[in-house]
């Protein structure tokens, strides 16, 4: 398994009110707003961009984005689907300081196989598109490192019993006679 760096990203988290009638249960809610390019600037620690009672930006940088070769179909899937994406796993995390719990990435992929993975595990995974030039990149990975399997010819399966919708044992018979036919007149 080799292991090519495509790029770091940041990832921002967005808290908004709940409309209609859901925010009888439910007053906020989180969810994945963006993942755009790192840049120093942003510096290594998460932050808070913006709150107000209403709504909460946070920055999450540092993610590095990595291709792994034994995943190459993973990758296909995502780069040959209608809207190529990014997948970021997240989850709801308690502060050290006892205020409200916040939505933090656990893990970002452009992976068909991990978003998968986490989806099977219950995990929350959401969806941001992808730029067409980590499209391309995505392209040229998948094309240099996967091979799709070979189809294999099904063979026929006239050696099995004929059964009807039933699982009963069922004939078929080449005479004109038919169950419920009349007969010769």
């Amino acid at each position: 398994m080799s292991v090519h760096v495509l790029s770091e990203m940041a990832v921002l988290m967005r808290r908004e009110p709940v409309q209609g009638a859901m925010s009888r249960w439910q007053s906020h809610r989180w969810l994945l707003a963006d993942v755009v390019p790192h840049e120093e600037s942003f510096g290594r620690e998460p932050r808070c961009l913006r709150h107000t009672d209403d709504e909460s930006l946070w920055l999450y940088p540092g993610w590095r984005l990595e291709l792994f070769t034994d995943d190459a179909e993973g990758y296909w899937l995502n780069a040959t689907s209608p809207t190529p994406c990014y997948f970021v796993m997240w989850r709801m995390v308690d502060k050290e300081d006892g205020s409200e719990p916040v939505a933090e990435p656990q893990a970002v992929s452009l992976s068909y196989h991990d978003a998968g993975r986490w989806m099977d595990a219950q995990e929350t995974v959401e969806t941001v598109p992808v730029p067409p030039e980590v499209v391309t990149c995505l392209q040229d990975f998948s094309t240099q490192h996967f091979v799709p399997e070979e189809k294999k010819r099904q063979r026929p399966q006239s050696f099995m019993r004929l059964t009807d919708r039933f699982g009963q044992p069922a004939s078929v018979s080449t005479d004109s006679q038919r169950k419920g036919s009349r007969g010769p007149r």
